[in-house]
Parts: structure tokens; C-alpha cells; sequence
């Protein structure tokens, strides 16, 4: 991240989280990627206590009324520690978009204000094990009963399912509805009404963050819990999606940010053949590239992040946020793998950190919308917005030497 591409004000809360990350113990990160702790809850109150999460909304609520950018410089440096700590630093805000923007007064009091002061922790239960990327077609069912709803199904991969208080299901309450869009609301379900959470993952990565599996069995939620109305869960997940794919491609910045440190480091020192061998073309450019990738990275991820702060077209802020989604995944994956193929066999160990956020990364482009889901949102708005409007800019296709020969435009 550029001192440049800030406010004073934006700078200031991106040292702040710089200076957060470097109090984290090592062992903290070692005992997660070990299995040895399931839900780092003390990282948590300790970034509430910081300030640091929830910093796009209102102070009134723990927030800190800050912009979209401030909310990714700050991400980028604690997303250095881990893909798992990035992504619980991030479910405050994943969740709190929800709250934030769609609940009553009284959801904010009871739950976001708790959220953000570190109080309690929350999830978001959102893939079901027949499936990721169809979300319309969860099986997650709940039923009105007189003042509650009750909810039957399962949820799994949900981070935090091991930790958290409060979780934001979604489920459907009209499995009939003329429109699959209309189909499925959204409930803040506690985990005292009854939630069973089973962690039964072995992750190749992004360990310690609790993921787990939810069994909803006949569990009561009071009709209060509901947000927006029966019916208004796409339009929420529509929202939920800006902060849960932004989190995403910046945390992961600065993972690739770190291991490029490492590698340039190593390259500096290991000698090969009498020279450091960041003197070999074969590695400075590994480097050079790995850089590249995560510039390009950050400078979409940023675009997309102006955006949604100047209130930018929402057509265009989906396509934007899902370029960035895509780019950014994939580009530090390719990043990390360079820096790992620059420290060689060593770098395949756990003398290095480098090996874990390798693991690590591979989720990135997997989780919260695969890269071929952001695929299909880009080309999608793209092609919304070009049916309504061509662009206004110099036609080129009147440029070339023989573009009068219309015989030779074939379309059918």
C-alpha cells in the first residue's frame, strides 16, 4: 500500500493496523495452522479494542465512520498475519453490512454495537453441502410459527462456526416463489437457541478460524431476527457481497506482500555460483513479476474501493468489485508461488513461512465467489450496460483499411 494513494486520515488507520500486526505472537500463528486453536477469540476483542474493525460505520454503533479505502489499508496489513485472522478481522464488517445497512435500530443495538466492541463474535452461514455457488438453491427452510420462525437445514464451511455468538443465515421462507430471488430471507439466529456447530474439516489452509458445519434443528428465531422482511435475503446478499469479496482480494495483498519481502531478503543473501543470486535474471524476474501481479492487485482493488466510497453506478460497482475479487486472488496466488519457487527447496518447508500462505492462498480464489462466479459477473454487467449505452468514445471499427466491405461481416 502507497502513502500516496491516501488521506492523511486513511495513512494514519493503515499504520495503526501495521503497527497491530507486528504485536501478534508467532505462536498464535503456528498453534492455528496446527489445529491447536480452533477460534482466536483474544485477537478479536483486541482488534475491537484497537478500533479496527467496523470502520465504515457509525461511531454511534463502535464504528469509526471512515471510507471504503481506509477499510482495505488497514485490512492489507493485518491480512500479513494470516488468511484466516484477515478473514475473522473481516466478518465484522461482512456481517455488519447487513445490520449496518438493512436493520431496524434495535438489531443494531442489540447485535452490530456487541460485534464491534468485541463483545461478541459473529459468522455468516451461507454454503450448504449440496452446494457453493447456487445460493438460490439452499435447502435451509424456515417457517413462520405464530411470534418465530423455525429453521431446519445445515450450513457448512462457515468461518467462526466454531466461536461465534451470533450467526446471519440465510434460508428459505417461500420455496415456491415465482421469482428464486424472492425466495430467501435473512435471520440473525443465536447460538444459544439451539445451533449445533461440529468442526470436521481438515483444511489444506486458513487454519484456525473455526470453520465448521451448522445443524439447524427445529431451532426457534424470534420473528424479530428477521432482516428487511420474508423475501429480501438476495437484496441483502447482494449488499454482503461488496464487503465479503473486497475483504478478500485486499487481505490477501498483503500475505503476497509479505512473502515478496522474504524472497527479496533471501535473493539478497543466498549465494549460487559466487553471487547473490538476486544477480540471476532466472530470479530478479520471478520478483519482477510476483511485484507486478501485486500491484496490479492493489490498484484494482483500490479502484473498485473509490467506488463504492464515491457511489459509483451499482452495475458498475459489481462489475468493478468482482474484477477485483478475481484479479487480486489470483495474481498474489501467483505472487506467493513465485517468491516459493525463488527460495527453492527450502521455501517447500516450515522454515519459511512462505509454504503456509501458499496453502493459505489457494482458498482465496475459491471462497466468497469462485473466480469463475466473478467471471460471470463481469462479462454480465458488462454486457447490461453496453446494451443500454455504447460507449462514447472514438468507434474504431471504422479504422481499418477495408472496413467498408460488409460482405465479409458475417454475424448469422
Amino acid at each position: 500500500m502507497y502513502n500516496f494513494m491516501c488521506t492523511a486520515e486513511e495513512n494514519a488507520i493503515k499504520l495503526k493496523a501495521r503497527e497491530f500486526a507486528k504485536t501478534i505472537p508467532r505462536d498464535l500463528l503456528i498453534e492455528m495452522d496446527k489445529d491447536e486453536i480452533q477460534y482466536p477469540t483474544e485477537f478479536v476483542k483486541q482488534l475491537a479494542a484497537n478500533k479496527l474493525i467496523g470502520l465504515r460505520f457509525e461511531k454511534e454503533f463502535g464504528g469509526q465512520e471512515m471510507t471504503w479505502v481506509a477499510e482495505m489499508a488497514a485490512l492489507e496489513e493485518i491480512g500479513i498475519l494470516s488468511l484466516a485472522l484477515g478473514c475473522l478481522a473481516s466478518l465484522p464488517s461482512i456481517c455488519g453490512e447487513a445490520l449496518h445497512t438493512f436493520g431496524t435500530e434495535e438489531q443494531k443495538q442489540k447485535f452490530l454495537a456487541p460485534i464491534l466492541a468485541g463483545e461478541k463474535f459473529c459468522a455468516e452461514a451461507l454454503t450448504e453441502p449440496r452446494g457453493g455457488s447456487d445460493f438460490y438453491g439452499a435447502t435451509t427452510t424456515a417457517v413462520k410459527d405464530g411470534d418465530h420462525y423455525i429453521l431446519n437445514g445445515q450450513k457448512r464451511f462457515v468461518v467462526g462456526a466454531e466461536g461465534a455468538d451470533i450467526f446471519l443465515v440465510y434460508a428459505k421462507t417461500d420455496p415456491k416463489a415465482e421469482h428464486r430471488h424472492k425466495s430467501i430471507s435473512l435471520f440473525i439466529v443465536e447460538r444459544d437457541s439451539g445451533v449445533e456447530a461440529k468442526y470436521i474439516y481438515g483444511l489444506m489452509g486458513c487454519r484456525g478460524g473455526g470453520a465448521g458445519r451448522l445443524y439447524f434443528r427445529d431451532v426457534k428465531v424470534p420473528k424479530e431476527n428477521i432482516i428487511l422482511g420474508e423475501g429480501e435475503g438476495g437484496r441483502i446478499f447482494n449488499q454482503m457481497m461488496y464487503p465479503e469479496r473486497m475483504t478478500s482480494a485486499c487481505g490477501i495483498i498483503g500475505m503476497a506482500k509479505g512473502c515478496i519481502d522474504i524472497a527479496s531478503r533471501y535473493a539478497m543473501k543466498r549465494i549460487a555460483f559466487g553471487k547473490p543470486i538476486r544477480k540471476f535474471e532466472a530470479v530478479s524476474f520471478k520478483l519482477a513479476d510476483a511485484l507486478c501481479l501485486t500491484d496490479a492487485a492493489r490498484s484494482l482493488v483500490y479502484t473498485a474501493a473509490k467506488a463504492l466510497d464515491t457511489n459509483q453506478d451499482p452495475a458498475l460497482c459489481r462489475r468493478l468489485v468482482s474484477e477485483a475479487k478475481r484479479v487480486s486472488t489470483e495474481n498474489c496466488y501467483k505472487a506467493i508461488d513465485n517468491c516459493l519457487q525463488v527460495l527453492g527447496g527450502i521455501g517447500y518447508t516450515n522454515v519459511f513461512p512462505v509454504e503456509r500462505m501458499f496453502r493459505d492462498a489457494r482458498l482465496a480464489s475459491i471462497w466468497t465467489g469462485t473466480s469463475e462466479i466473478m467471471n460471470l459477473i463481469i462479462q454480465h454487467e458488462h454486457f447490461q450496460q453496453y446494451r443500454k449505452k455504447a460507449p462514447d468514445y472514438r468507434d474504431i471499427e471504422g479504422d481499418a483499411a477495408e472496413c467498408e466491405a460488409e460482405d465479409e461481416k458475417i454475424y448469422e
